[in-house]
């Protein structure tokens, strides 16, 4: 294992600290001063139209920050992922979601193993049973065709899932839906489930290992809600033999462990594999998008595979000056390291996006959330940012205030579509324009804000003035595309896993393992008998933890 390089003793980044001592973002002053400053930093990324104009960025920082990616050997590093080799250092594996979305008559061979032709047997299956469902072949117990599918999975088995289906809607099947079940609360399962016909659902129960808690015990719940259900109405019989057949008919996997899904009642056959080398947070273009491939159909779907390769293409590929997975991640690097940027917004100006910041969470967040590099070592800079966002216009009424006049530096990525799904007029406007509108003058407010002078110009009264300046200068990036397809979809998910990589090559940390999420796991199943009444269990625990278990006992009415 190649030990990461410290990139605070590299000459860029000195040069880069040099530069951040003496910098003063002045966007209005940059733009005067330079008449094709737009057009010399937007960029396409395959069907993406990027404009980074509008960030702190020059040529000096831009080839600094670039000169900065060389001395860390990130080329290397990202020719040793797409290659196979085991970058995830800590669990000893390759790291190959790129590999998901080869085209079939590509070439890869891992640790002696045909990975395209594995990727493509897999989709081939899933295809398959897309196309069973969608067409009205598989029909439930009682012999209807499935109308409603419930994906049971949690992190990475959820929420890629949900964001895509949310993402592609206008693509879905008419009279075909998805439901998407991951928190273990009761009530989650509980409202998905409230108003299904147990004859026309499926269930897609999706863990790799099939020991997931959360998703465990949903698919118990799920199986129970199922059986209880045709059971009460009269439409299968009490034996073993016609519950299973329900189970079977209603219930498929997406895992690996074979012996427990038949243990579960499903069909072996009926189990759709993904591998090792495939992050939760990265699965979306494997078997854990069957759900979205019923959905949408396996043409479509190879639409939105065919989206990540050309995102991936032009990452492997393109000049690095005009690499927009590149440059995004090294800026992302610039703000956090040398301005103190501790957040980042990601507003996406189309309302099917509405699930695409919670989905950069997981990716961004427990990619980069790390202490310690991919040798062990500690890290020498602060690694990660809070991802956070909502659509807009919503956002623009709750959280922008704090963009626009915050004292904390937030940068922010601006996503909308030229032609909406739904081109609707309110009399003579054009609707989609109008939020446009918005999308281009957020923006241009950020950067330009308001002097004090225009604020008096407008009449405002001295003793307000202040408060109605808005100092400006504020970063964003602008991504735009002509239409919200699969395609599209595939592209900027691929883009945002490329931008977490940079920065975690940057910082010498393993951007795919996870161990984080492991400890809190381990301690509610040590706690859970506490709560459940065994009062030497609860005597182990914490004071505080003893406090708030007692008072639960004492509130909880069974």
């Amino acid at each position: 294992m190649t030990a990461p390089v410290d990139p605070t003793t590299t000459q860029a980044w000195q040069k880069l600290a040099d530069l951040a001592d003496d910098f003063t973002p002045d966007l209005r002053g940059w733009f005067a001063g330079d008449a094709d400053r737009a057009d010399r930093f937007t960029l396409d990324a395959g069907d993406l139209h990027v404009d980074l104009s509008k960030n702190w960025i020059s040529d000096e920082v831009r080839d600094q920050l670039l000169a900065l990616a060389d001395e860390v050997g990130l080329a290397g590093r990202r020719a040793a992922m797409v290659a196979g080799e085991h970058i995830n250092s800590t669990e000893d594996r390759a790291v190959l979601h790129t590999a998901l979305r080869l085209p079939r008559d590509a070439a890869l061979t891992v640790d002696g193993q045909d990975v395209v032709a594995d990727v493509h047997a897999t989709l081939d299956k899933v295809y398959a049973f897309a196309d069973q469902v969608r067409s009205g072949e598989w029909v439930g117990v009682t012999g209807k065709r499935i109308e409603t599918v419930v994906n049971i999975g949690i992190g990475g088995s959820d929420l890629g899932p949900v964001m895509v289906y949310e993402a592609l809607l206008p693509y879905k099947q008419e009279g075909l839906a998805c439901r998407f079940v991951s928190n273990i609360d009761p009530t989650d399962i509980a409202e998905k489930t409230s108003d299904l016909d147990p004859e026309t659902t499926l269930f897609i129960v999706c863990s790799k290992t099939f020991t997931t808690l959360e998703t465990l015990t949903n698919a118990r719940l799920a199986k129970a809600w199922l059986l209880g259900r045709l059971e009460s109405a009269g439409l299968i019989e009490g034996s073993d033999e016609a519950r299973a057949e329900a189970v079977a008919k209603h219930f498929v996997a997406v895992s690996t462990a074979l012996d427990k899904v038949a243990d579960f009642g499903i069909d072996p056959a009926n189990a759709f594999g993904f591998w090792d080398w495939v992050g939760g947070r990265y699965s979306v273009d494997s078997a854990v998008g069957t759900a979205v491939a019923v959905a949408i159909g396996k043409e479509n779907f190879a639409d939105f595979l065919a989206g990540f390769h050309a995102m991936d293409e032009h990452f492997l590929t393109a000049d690095p000056a005009k690499n927009v997975p590149l440059l995004m991640g090294l800026l992302n690097v610039w703000y956090v390291n040398f301005h103190g940027a501790a957040s980042h917004a990601v507003l996406p100006y189309a309302q099917y996006l509405h699930r695409f910041p919670a989905y950069l969470q997981q990716l961004t967040m427990e990619s980069n959330g790390k202490s310690v590099r991919w040798d062990g070592s500690e890290v020498t800079t602060d690694t990660g940012e809070v991802f956070w966002g909502e659509p807009g216009t919503n956002g623009q009424h709750a959280f922008y205030q704090l963009i626009h006049q915050g004292t904390r530096l937030i940068p922010a990525d601006f996503i909308a579509v030229a032609n909406p799904a739904h081109a609707l007029r309110d009399g003579d406007a054009d609707v989609h324009e109008l939020f446009l509108s918005n999308f281009f003058a957020q923006t241009a407010a950020l950067a330009f804000g308001k002097t004090a002078d225009e604020v008096r110009a407008e009449g405002t009264a001295e003793a307000i003035v202040p408060a109605r300046v808005f100092e400006g200068n504020r970063p964003t990036t602008s991504i735009m595309a002509s239409a919200l397809t699969p395609s599209v979809v595939g592209q900027l998910i691929a883009l945002y896993e490329h931008i977490t990589f940079t920065q975690g090559i940057v910082w010498g940390i393993d951007s795919f393992d996870q161990w984080g999420v492991e400890l809190g796991k381990k301690l509610a199943l040590q706690i859970a008998p506490a709560v459940s009444g065994d009062d030497q269990a609860l005597s182990h625990q914490d004071g505080s933890t003893q406090s708030l278990v007692r008072w639960y006992r004492a509130q909880r009415r069974h």
